[in-house]
Formats: C-alpha cells, structure tokens, sequence
C-alpha cells in the first residue's frame, strides 16, 4: 500500500493573505482604493477637460451631462480638477512615505545593529526630534521648504519618520541575538550586510503596514498644507486647496459641490486606505494565529 505524501502547509504570507481576505473591511478598502486608483491614473485618456482649462461660458455651473462635478468660479471643470488632486495627493504621499521609510529603517536598524554608541546616539536623535511639537514643526518646515510639490514631500518626510525607527530598533534589537546573526558577525559580515540581509527582510511586515498607513496620514498632512496655504499652490489643484477656495460663505451656500466633491473624496480615500493598512496591520500580526 503507498504511502500518502505530506501535504505541505501554507507558508507565512499565504496565511497572512488569507487572514486580510478574511477582513470584511480591509476588501472593501482595496475594492474602493483600486477603481480610485485607476480613474485617476487614466482620467486624461477619456476625460474631454483638463484642470485649468477655463469655460467663461459655465462659471459656478452645477453638475451636468457635460461637468458631472460641476464647474468652479472661474469656470473649471470640478471633476478633472478632483481626478488631479488625487494624483498630486498620491504622489506626495508616496513620495513622502518612501523617503520617510527608507530614513526610518536606516535609523532604526543602524541603531539596533551598529552598536552601543551608533544606538545611544541615533536614539537620542529620535528623541530629539519626537519631543518637536508636531503641528508648530510642520509649520515651520513648511514655511522655510515654501509651496511646491517636491517641497511638500521633503516637509512630510521629515515629521514622519521617528515612530518607523522605534518600530525597526525594537523588532531587530530581538533579531539581532538570533544565532544566524551571530554566525554572520562570527564570519565577518559587516553592517551593510546585516541591514540589507539580515533586518531588512525580517522588517517587511513592519514597513508594509507602515507604508499603506503613513500613504493616508500624508495625503490629510498634505490636504492640511495646501489648505492652509503651504502645500500645493494654485492653480495646481488639490485636494486642500479646493477646500480653501471653496471656504467663503457664499460657496459653501450657493456652490456646494464646489466643497463637497474634493471633501468626500479626500475622505473616501483615507479611509479605504485606513481600511487596507488595519487589514495589513491584523494579517501580519503572529498572535492571529491565535484567533
């Protein structure tokens, strides 16, 4: 009689993916996050207006066959302009969050594998840095960088990092008494080694959840910006400052879809985003295999 071959069980990030597909909410985030994403990309493609093309003819027009959005003061069309606010959020945010994790897990991991010295002093940077009012430093930093996306980037960048660094320190300070890092210090193996071989592959999961969260918390950091006026300047569009041109009392009366289609979509993505990295957070987590 032949013997029945062992069935292999799922590895960890098959486990991991059915767990977030278990998430009612995490699928519907990426169920909404992905046709947004997708009609922003293309919009120029199939969409007849573009942000500032400007219709003297349908200024402070309502929404209609032709402006489904409707039209601003100026006469632009509120649906392209919304579509071109998502893309320059979502380049900011990706941006912004790329750079902040890459600073993040450079700190945090030279801090947990460098040595005594590299982690008394990096953490005391850290520290240093978390202590800085967050809104008073944004503002700062925002005044100096100036309006512009690139300066925004740089602006996000800089205020997000901190809590990344404590999360790597604290994963790879467990990581760094495994005995296959210990080998690899016994042979020789020199930092760049145990970063890139070693911690950043034993990160993933960290970075991951941190990404799909910190994407959100940037475009509301952004938004706020422009809004405020330091972020995206016009007549570039974006999010916040569409609500910033529609905060007089006679739009936000006579004109509402001016405020509420740049509004709901800013809402709509940062909660779906939320959504994903709750459901990201949840499937990467060990203990929910205890569930």
């Amino acid at each position: 009689m032949l013997a029945r071959a062992p069935t292999r069980s799922p590895g960890p990030l098959a486990r991991a993916f059915d767990r977030f597909l278990l998430n009612r909410a995490a699928v519907f985030g990426l169920c909404v996050a992905i046709p947004m994403l997708l009609i922003i990309l293309s919009y120029p493609l199939w969409w007849p207006f573009l942000p500032n093309d400007i219709d003297l003819l349908a200024m402070n027009s309502g929404p209609t066959a032709t402006h489904w959005f409707g039209t601003d003061g100026v006469g632009r069309d509120v649906f392209a302009r919304v579509l071109e606010g998502g893309r320059i959020s979502l380049l900011v945010a990706v941006a912004s969050t790329a750079i902040s994790a890459m600073i993040g897990f450079l700190f945090g991991a030279v801090s947990a594998l460098a040595g005594r010295w590299a982690d008394a002093l990096s953490m005391r940077f850290v520290d240093l840095v978390m202590t800085l009012p967050p809104v008073i430093f944004l503002l700062v930093l925002a005044s100096i960088a100036g309006t512009g996306i690139w300066p925004t980037v740089l602006v996000i960048s800089l205020l997000s990092w901190p809590l990344l660094a404590r999360m790597i320190r604290s994963r790879l300070l467990e990581l760094r008494e495994r005995d296959f890092v210990l080998s690899a210090r016994g042979m020789g193996a020199g930092l760049p080694h145990l970063l890139f071989r070693h911690g950043l592959p034993n990160s993933i999961d960290i970075l991951m959840v941190y990404a799909t969260l910190q994407i959100a918390n940037a475009i509301l950091l952004e938004a706020g910006l422009s809004f405020l006026g330091l972020g995206i300047a016009p007549p570039a569009a974006s999010w916040g400052n569409m609500l910033n041109a529609a905060r007089s009392t006679a739009v936000l009366e006579q004109y509402p879809w001016q405020w509420l289609f740049p509004g709901g979509a800013l809402v709509l993505a940062v909660l779906a985003i939320n959504f994903i990295g709750d459901g990201l957070r949840d499937a990467f987590d060990p203990r929910a295999e205890l569930n």
